[in-house]
């Protein structure tokens, strides 16, 4: 499965605090982050990266009645994408969960679908006709990444082991996900990487 000028690479979230030490900690983030680097040497014509951009009262938050702890809050260094992460081929940063009153887990949109990202928009600009997702967390914002890119009818791969899980149970509940939307799931070595 090589990778060509029409594919492009879209790396989710991967940021200060889902690494260790940072408020909400995917497990297993840091294995990932030399794999997603050698994606980025790979001849992807397109490559963009997310970011969780909260404000410090975000609906999401359990200070707010929400699922998580305070994460990644504007301008702060948790919200930064990782030092270690090679940016030097990303055409553009999306950012997502801008707004107080509205969660966001995917890349192109809010959670009703009422608040796109431009990411869409972008993407068709460029001709991209598939995608592969890869990031943090497997079993939260990539799957529902991926779920909207194959529903905006782009081809949507999902590269596992450029992907770190929150838990056992909801990464098998991702993979359910993505595979009724008939999302393959692949690794780097599919894509003709040496290992």
């Amino acid at each position: 499965m090589p990778v060509t000028p029409a594919d492009a690479l879209i790396i989710v979230d991967v940021q200060n605090d889902f690494l260790r030490g940072g408020a909400l900690v995917v497990p297993g983030a840091e294995r990932i982050l030399p794999v997603i680097n050698q994606l980025t040497d790979m001849p992807f014509q397109t490559i963009v990266t997310t970011q969780d951009w909260h404000p410090a009262d975000h609906c999401s938050f359990h200070s707010s009645g929400g699922p998580w702890p305070r994460h990644c809050v504007q301008g702060t260094y948790g919200a930064e994408l990782s030092s270690v992460l090679h940016t030097r081929r990303v055409s553009a940063f999306f950012r997502k969960g801008t707004m107080r009153d509205t969660d966001s887990y995917s890349a192109f949109s809010d959670a009703g679908g009422y608040h796109p990202t431009g990411l869409n928009g972008f993407l068709h600009e460029r001709g991209v006709k598939r995608v592969f997702v890869c990031g943090l967390a497997y079993d939260v914002c990539v799957a529902d990444t991926a779920c909207d890119a194959a529903l905006l009818e782009f081809e949507t791969r999902v590269i596992t082991d450029a992907c770190a899980s929150i838990q056992p149970e909801t990464a098998r509940q991702a993979t359910s996900r993505l595979h009724q939307r008939m999302i393959g799931l692949v690794t780097t070595r599919d894509l003709n990487m040496r290992a």
